[in-house]
């Protein structure tokens, strides 16, 4: 539905003809400046009504409020620019034309802009209105507004400043036109209040978004009924309405385009409850302390006399006096009944903390217990472990997969939460939960590291079975099979040496032969086991086996002898990681380092190869990764499809 950005973009560029219309105006013709000054503000402040209504309708296509708030903005600047036109014309009627019958028929045209605002309620956030039945108001609204503004015309009370003096054109009206013309008037009145009343039916019905974009636009009544106790507390400081009530009032009328534009862009960008509650917490908190002034003031004055700075200032102390207590208790009270959802979440926290000092709970119950407070039972807590590919709950299940909010510890994040509630809230459920969270991960972190150890000793166990299995194999058939052929040929030797039936000679030669061979694969036996090329040091092993691939090895091998464990353990890492690079990864150079610190001992095997390599159960960087283990080290791969692959050991020295 793309009609709605046209309708407000051709409503904006209304706005701005309107607004250059009445600049020229105010150029070209003779006007009071306070009727330049109104213009300027009033000009600008519709100009940016209209512009948050074209960005709405950009941002949100297909929704209704960017056009309706963008109406607003042209019906307060048509406003602005007729008041212009008349103070024009009071100023020096021979400048412009004047036709009382125009004036009069726009003489309720102020009715409009109320009937914008209503519909804007009507149809805020979604677009829609709240059920069918609310078409009926929003028909009644237009249909009776042009009649509203037809009654206005026969009205027979002056016209406003600056045409007081201009004369009604049409006679006194009938009776029962006036009858209803009242009726009109009233019917009117209730279909504006039946606008309102339909934020509190769609509040009622919605959850989540709308709840909270419902809860930005409360904020502007909030400011209406706020303005008037800010008129009362300039006029008893000063003694008349200022600079303050007039910013005041200026916040107040811009004050529902903000919040439905805040609603609508960015409903998330603060915790709109937490708004809610310190404004109303600060509006009642100004209404306690200008009674206590004004109380003290009086009763005051009555002996110090009026006008006394004594009676002023001691006034004054009494509210500074009143001030710190009163705030801290209504805010209590104030977040108990508007900010529900962090506080129930704080509490959940605050009591699963006392039941872990008790042994009655553990931290892993920190996700159930957000849940049952905050009613979200899509609530996730997702904790950020090393070795795991993501966000990982107390079950190991991944986390995250649609965003959330990040629990930070130290500047470091730790893990986040995700869920239906909104962000803002969650944010502060974050920061007092993050203690909870780190002690979780840490035990989560802990729990896997037990688990591998576990499991590495089982893998070890089995390795060690299946390789004491490969030896039994290789020597049965093999050099033991030899061995027994060598024994049986000596022994006929030894029978038919004497009387020249066997040929001796030859069965020597057969011995000697079958000899070298076992001798052969024992040593290939014992070369599995430590290959015997370490005896002359590590680069002459890794040399050994490296000269004879297709693809150029590189070795930078530090000087200084390694302890033999070590050596075995790093030439084992080395090997197999060229073997697989030489295999596998198609790569054009392979490179390999072997640093030693007085710490630890660092293998590292580089390729340019298609990467895309993995840990998997039984294969053999699986089995590397329990060999450097076992001398309680650590290895790591790194391997982006496309950019090669990085295998890294670390042996600690001590081990």
């Amino acid at each position: 539905m793309r009609w709605p950005r046209w309708a407000t973009l051709g409503l904006f560029l209304l706005v701005l003809t309107m607004a250059a219309g009445s600049s020229w105006l105010l150029l070209t013709h003779a006007a009071g400046e306070h009727t330049v000054r109104n213009f300027v503000s009033l000009g600008s402040v519709c100009t940016a009504i209209a512009l948050l209504g074209l960005i709405i309708s950009r941002k949100v296509p297909g929704n209704l409020v960017g056009l309706l708030l963008t109406w607003v903005g042209a019906i307060a600047m048509f406003l602005a620019g007729r008041d212009v036109y008349y103070a024009i014309v009071a100023t020096d009627p021979s400048t412009l034309p004047l036709d009382s019958r125009v004036v009069a028929l726009l003489d309720e045209s102020g009715w409009w802009l109320f009937i914008a605002v209503a519909l804007l309620l009507l149809h805020f956030p979604d677009g829609l209105l709240p059920g069918r039945r609310w078409r009926l108001v929003t028909v009644l609204l237009v249909v009776l507004g042009f009649v509203q503004q037809a009654f206005g015309a026969l009205a027979t009370i002056p016209f406003p400043a600056p045409l007081e003096d201009l004369a009604r054109p049409f006679g006194r009206p009938p009776r029962v036109v006036r009858v209803l013309s009242e009726v009109v008037f009233g019917l009117m009145l209730a279909l504006l209040v039946a606008s309102a009343i339909s934020l509190f039916v769609r509040f009622r019905r919605s959850t989540g978004r709308v709840r909270a974009q419902l809860k930005w636009l409360s904020l502007a009544g909030l400011a209406v009924v706020i303005y008037p106790f800010v008129c009362l507390t300039e006029i008893l400081f000063t003694g008349q309405t200022g600079v303050i009530s007039t910013v005041f009032g200026v916040a107040t009328l811009i004050a529902l385009p903000a919040s439905v534009a805040v609603a609508m862009l960015r409903h998330d960008l603060y915790d709109v409850d937490r708004v809610i509650a310190d404004t109303v917490t600060y509006a009642i908190v100004m209404v306690v302390l200008l009674g206590t002034y004004a109380v003290s003031a009086l009763t005051l004055g009555l002996f110090l006399g009026k006008g006394s700075a004594t009676a002023a200032a001691i006034a004054t102390a009494a509210c500074a006096l009143v001030l710190a207590p009163l705030r801290a208790r209504l805010q209590r009270l104030v977040d108990r009944r508007l900010y529900p959802p962090r506080r129930a979440a704080l509490l959940a926290i605050e009591d699963l903390q006392r039941r872990i000092h008790t042994d009655q709970a553990q931290p892993e119950d920190l996700e159930k217990s957000l849940q049952s407070a905050l009613r979200d039972p899509t609530l996730r807590v997702g904790l950020l472990v090393p070795g795991a590919s993501g966000f990982i709950d107390a079950k190991g299940s991944p986390v995250g997969a649609g965003g959330g909010v990040p629990v930070m510890l130290g500047g470091v994040q730790i893990g986040l939460l995700e869920g239906a509630t909104g962000p803002a809230v969650l944010r502060a459920v974050a920061t007092s939960a993050a203690s909870l969270v780190e002690v979780s991960r840490l035990r989560a972190e802990l729990a896997g590291a037990l688990r591998e150890v576990e499991a590495s000793r089982t893998r070890l166990v089995q390795a060690g079975d299946e390789e004491r299995r490969r030896l039994e194999r290789d020597l049965h058939d093999g050099a033991q099979q030899r061995l027994v052929s060598l024994g049986m040929a000596m022994r006929l030797a030894q029978r038919h040496l004497d009387d020249g039936t066997v040929d001796v000679n030859g069965l020597l030669d057969q011995g000697v032969a079958e000899l070298a061979t076992a001798i052969a694969e024992l040593r290939q036996i014992a070369h599995g086991l430590r290959p015997t090329s370490l005896d002359d040091g590590l680069h002459a092993a890794l040399t050994a086996i490296t000269q004879t691939l297709p693809i150029p090895v590189q070795l930078h091998i530090g000087p200084g002898e390694l302890p033999d464990d070590l050596a075995t353990t790093a030439y084992f890492v080395a090997a197999e990681a060229v073997a697989n690079a030489a295999k596998y990864s198609r790569a054009t150079s392979i490179a390999v380092r072997v640093a030693q610190s007085a710490d630890d001992v660092r293998i590292r095997v580089e390729d340019d190869g298609c990467g895309g390599a993995m840990l998997r159960p039984g294969s053999g960087l699986s089995g590397l990764v329990d060999r450097v283990a076992a001398v309680g080290g650590s290895l790591s791969m790194n391997s982006p499809a496309g950019l090669g692959t990085t295998i890294e050991a670390v042996l600690p020295c001590g081990s």
